[in-house]
């Protein structure tokens, strides 16, 4: 029998979270939390627990409804992956099938991002393909700096160096404020739409110490920033923006080297470096040269028909493309929402 939670009000869902061996910050009440701040999402745990017993099998959703793009359930939207939060693949495959009796009610499809494990049930189908990288940061620093390409890392750390390049860490509204400005930039050079300043106030506000913005500076001038969240033993590079005026100084490089001794050193074990898109050759160059493993990160759909669209990310690429850089930034705020 499927069972309802509210994961933002039910006091089994944090420690469940915590203590389960394949969860993520994605499935954390700060993340969800964020989600709903920021895009109104209605997050929702569907499980075989019922509301007395303890949370064994879970899979988080939001609930997304839009009037451009419709209603649907996705796990989870902005996300890299989610994984399935079950005791074994019977147990995901049992919650799986049920949902799909709810595809009417909840909406046109019901959307599944599992890092590792494919959803071994009929009728979620591949819907999007990604590449996904990640750095083991156990050994020592220099064994890590050794796994680095020597002439597009290293000697790019090394030129940022040399060439002064200051790298600032915190989450003060300045260190917000300059990453927002150069994400804006950035997301402007690759013509998409800017997402709402509100998400990274929301970031930090929800994840506290969790969550860190770094900011390289020539000068007093903001070249590059990173924004980071920490989980479980796990960093996550979840943004990174530059300024290309500045690209010689390799700001993102010495950012990055700095954000892994950053994490070595307070006991993470990984760093995740997300997902890039399956045809993005310059992003993914970019992660291997910094000694990433990569593997693939696939998504699955359960439609009402018989194919799962996938127009929504080609939309918002072709809005942004058509749009002036200042308007990017209001349809990031008026229509974000409804990519999700």
């Amino acid at each position: 029998m499927l069972h309802e939670l509210d994961p933002l009000r039910d006091d089994r869902w944090p420690a469940f979270v915590e203590r389960h061996p394949r969860s993520s910050l994605f499935h954390t009440r700060a993340w969800l939390e964020a989600l709903r701040r920021s895009y109104g999402y209605e997050p929702v745990v569907y499980t075989d627990a019922a509301p007395s017993e303890a949370l064994r099998n879970a899979l988080v959703f939001c609930r997304v409804s839009s009037w451009i793009t419709g209603r649907r359930l996705v796990s989870l939207p902005f996300s890299d992956h989610c994984e399935p939060l079950v005791e074994d693949a019977a147990s995901g495959r049992v919650l799986l099938e049920a949902l799909r009796s709810r595809i009417g009610q909840e909406g046109r499809y019901i959307e599944v991002r599992p890092l590792l494990t494919p959803p071994a049930t009929d009728g979620y189908v591949p819907s999007a393909h990604f590449v996904h990288h990640h750095i083991d940061i156990r050994p020592s620093l220099d064994e890590i700096f050794g796994t680095f390409h020597r002439s597009h890392a290293q000697r790019g750390i090394r030129r940022a160096e040399r060439l002064g390049v200051s790298c600032v860490v915190g989450r003060s509204k300045e260190l917000v404020g300059d990453f927002y400005r150069l994400h804006a930039m950035t997301r402007g050079r690759h013509r998409m739409p800017v997402q709402p300043a509100i998400w990274f106030r929301s970031l930090v506000e929800c994840f506290d110490a969790q969550a860190s913005v770094y900011v390289a500076r020539r000068g007093t001038t903001p070249i590059a920033a990173l924004f980071t969240l920490d989980h479980k033993g796990t960093r996550v590079y979840k943004y990174g923006c530059s300024d290309v005026a500045f690209n010689r100084y390799a700001g993102t490089l010495a950012l990055m080297w700095r954000a892994i001794q950053d994490a070595r050193q307070n006991g993470q074990l990984q760093f995740d470096l997300g997902r890039s898109d399956a045809d993005d050759a310059g992003l993914i160059a970019f992660k291997d040269h910094l000694g990433a493993r990569r593997s693939s990160l696939t998504y699955y759909r359960y439609s009402r028909t018989s194919s799962a669209p996938g127009w929504t990310p080609r939309l918002s690429r072709g809005v942004g493309a058509m749009l002036p850089s200042p308007f990017r930034a209001f349809l990031g705020r008026a229509a974000y929402r409804h990519f999700g």
